[in-house]
């Protein structure tokens, strides 16, 4: 079945060519090129049908057909048809050879968009019998000038020449435990269903099939790299890091124990670390990078905390120097900004082994900074820790454990997709004595009333911030831009000091804005969102967001949570007039609660995978037949089936697993660098 589409008889170089852009380039890509809707024509009696419903009408021709043209190519035919007692318009556009084909007293079918009160049937398509291989009939997604007549054609012979050489990939023992279609006839199902039943059964085998060779795909990435031997297994003094964790200014909670006994575990073991520390906006996710890091360090390693942003790097370094202010620990800082004399010090530090533990950007692994003894990075989610990366830490000598840190939490669903082949620790548990932050939801015409609230709140001590969606006017969306609004509050509030930042300033003024903000010098800061990611100022309390409606759930959370990192009452104040139910449900949500992990799956429900992440960072799979929402629960069982068939013996070594082996080989698993 690898073989040509021109293989088969009366296709020619212009239909391989147009097969070819809609990615059909073998018979097996078009035998398993699925339908993406059907169309139903299974007789309906008038009296069911509903108005503006896609319906299938049986009845006897009562009038001459009727043609008029219009424009050039334009035409419309009428014809009346007595259906079920009842005198039916039926309108066909632009098929005037209908003409010659439709004879009074004939009995036809004719499918389209029924109009109860005209009784018409618009856009019709005429049959004169349901088609032989059922009711239903495959809608392809198309491309370019392909008709969907040829499409079903080529399908339809690839079937008849090739159908019987379709391979059963599942072994027995699955096809038994769920009761699943043979793979040759739910392939064929899926192009042919007789009836909705059927077409459910077919589509279920073909889902579990697909999730399942992207689970085993996701299980054999993890046991590579599990079962690499050029990890570099710590060994510390459990008294000295205990000694760190009981000089700690607070408890850790049960969850933070939790994840920081995997972490650990990690480091012990010959394997490289491969994991992501998923938590909500301020669940501790730092101090766990601390212990892990210091762990790394007593074991006589380096550490490399990687971040975004120049200012978050520099808050890191901070905020680790007061932790291990009682330690004999070397913290370094590398910053873009950084003076030519004050790098080349920091470099040589750092590769004479006399910097313990590093913060910065993605600087840190680029040409010219080399580490004595890296054992460890943590980065951040928003750059993927990917090959490239390790590639060049390879090459300079080092196989360093990886960390991955997220503040998106992200929902189980995606997180055994985008992250199968990682291991996942969870924070899912807020540090004791935090108040949750109250959230309101108001139109934008009280503005007056939230800036009257924002200077009682600066008059406290405490300070605010303001955001908004875009910097400039936009011919498509209505939104306020930073710009109008900084000048708005200014003039309503002269006494403060109201700082503006938007993604047109270079970093350097960006840097300058924030380290204002955070010592306290600016009250309010007006910004666009390039404070999602972030800094910690404990004397904000009020988080204004103008135009709420047009961000999604995950990042008005992201949002909400700069705020409330202090011990005063903490306030997030969405500012929007949402036009849409969808719109009306994220504002209605997130008035509703606190708990990033129930924001983050109805956020999954309302916008999609894609969206969820961004298409372009997603690092989620195109799945032909499975959608990683509804077959939430296939997911889980492909997932549990393929831990277990990657862990025997007999996935590797018996002839009943062959076939899911040739699967994943043709996919260049095996051969694929995905953690080198």
């Amino acid at each position: 079945m690898n073989v040509p589409v021109h293989a088969l008889k009366g296709i020619g170089a212009r239909a391989e060519e147009q097969m070819a852009a809609m990615g059909i380039y073998t018979i097996k890509d078009l035998l398993f090129y699925f339908p993406f809707r059907y169309e139903d024509f299974s007789v309906r009696r008038l009296e069911e049908v509903q108005h503006d419903e896609r319906v299938t009408l049986q009845g006897k021709v009562h009038s001459q057909p009727e043609l008029r043209f219009f424009g050039k190519k334009k035409s419309r035919l009428t014809v009346r048809v007595l259906v079920d007692g009842f005198l039916v318009q039926a309108v066909f556009f632009n098929q005037p050879f209908l003409k010659r084909q439709i004879e009074l007293g004939q009995t036809l079918l004719f499918h389209g968009k029924f109009d109860r009160n005209r009784l018409m049937i618009n856009g019709a398509i005429v049959k004169t019998s349901a088609s032989e291989e059922g009711a239903l009939e495959p809608v392809y997604p198309l491309k370019g000038d392909v008709k969907l007549v040829s499409l079903r054609k080529w399908i339809a012979q690839a079937y008849e020449d090739y159908g019987q050489e379709i391979e059963e990939l599942l072994p027995e023992p699955l096809l038994g435990k769920y009761k699943l279609l043979p793979r040759q006839q739910a392939c064929y199902y899926l192009h042919y269903p007789q009836n909705m039943d059927m077409f459910h059964q077919a589509k279920r085998r073909m889902v579990y099939e697909e999730l399942l060779l992207f689970q085993l795909k996701m299980q054999y990435f993890r046991k590579r790299t599990r079962e690499s031997t050029d990890g570099i297994t710590k060994v510390w003094a459990e008294d000295e890091l205990n000694k760190f964790l009981k000089d700690l200014p607070f408890e850790l909670t049960e969850a933070q124990h939790r994840v920081l006994k995997e972490i650990l575990t990690d480091l012990e073991s010959p394997y490289r670390m491969n994991r992501l520390l998923q938590g909500d906006v301020g669940s501790g996710k730092t101090v766990i990078a601390a212990v892990a890091l210091y762990a790394a360090v007593l074991a006589g390693y380096q550490g490399a905390l990687m971040v975004p942003t120049e200012i978050l790097a520099e808050q890191h370094a901070e905020s680790l120097h007061d932790l291990f202010s009682s330690f004999s620990v070397e913290i370094g800082h590398l910053s873009g900004s950084s003076k030519a004399k004050e790098r080349r010090e920091t470099l040589a530090k750092l590769e004479a082994g006399e910097i313990d533990i590093i913060t910065g950007t993605h600087a840190l692994i680029q040409e010219g900074v080399d580490f004595y003894n890296l054992g460890l990075v943590i980065t951040d989610e928003q750059h993927r820790f990917g090959v490239a990366q390790r590639r060049v830490l390879r090459d300079k000598g080092m196989k360093p454990d990886v960390l991955f840190m997220t503040a998106t939490p992200i929902p189980r669903t995606l997180a055994i997709t985008a992250y199968g082949d990682m291991d996942v620790s969870t924070i899912d548990e807020m540090p004791k004595g935090r108040k949750p932050i109250e959230t309101y939801w108001a139109k934008q015409d009280t503005l007056p009333r939230v800036l009257a609230f924002i200077e009682k709140q600066t008059a406290k001590g405490n300070q605010a911030y303001v955001i908004c969606p875009l910097i400039e006017e936009s011919d498509m969306l209505d939104v306020q831009n930073a710009i109008d609004l900084h000048a708005h509050i200014q003039a309503v509030l002269p006494n403060l000091n109201i700082g503006l930042m938007h993604g047109r300033l270079h970093a350097d003024e960006k840097d300058e804005i924030m380290q204002q903000f955070a010592s306290g010098e600016v009250d309010v800061l007006v910004s666009t969102t390039v404070v999602e990611v972030g800094v910690n100022v404990p004397n904000a309390t009020v988080m204004v967001i103008y135009d709420a409606n047009r961000f999604g759930l995950a990042q008005l959370h992201q949002l909400r949570g700069r705020v409330g990192r202090g011990s005063d009452q903490a306030y997030c104040i969405l500012l929007a007039d949402p036009k849409t139910d969808a719109g009306k449900e994220r504002m209605g949500i997130m008035t509703e609660t606190n708990d990033g992990f129930e924001l983050s799956q109805r956020d999954l429900e309302l916008r999609g995978p894609g969206d969820f992440f961004g298409v372009k960072q997603s690092g989620l799979p195109l799945m032909k037949v499975a959608d990683i929402i509804e077959d939430y629960r296939t997911l889980e069982a492909a997932r549990q089936d393929a831990v277990k068939l990657i862990a025997s013996n007999a996935f590797w070594e018996s002839e009943v697993y062959a076939g899911l082996r040739r699967a994943l080989e043709e996919e260049g698993v095996f051969s694929t660098e995905k953690i080198d």
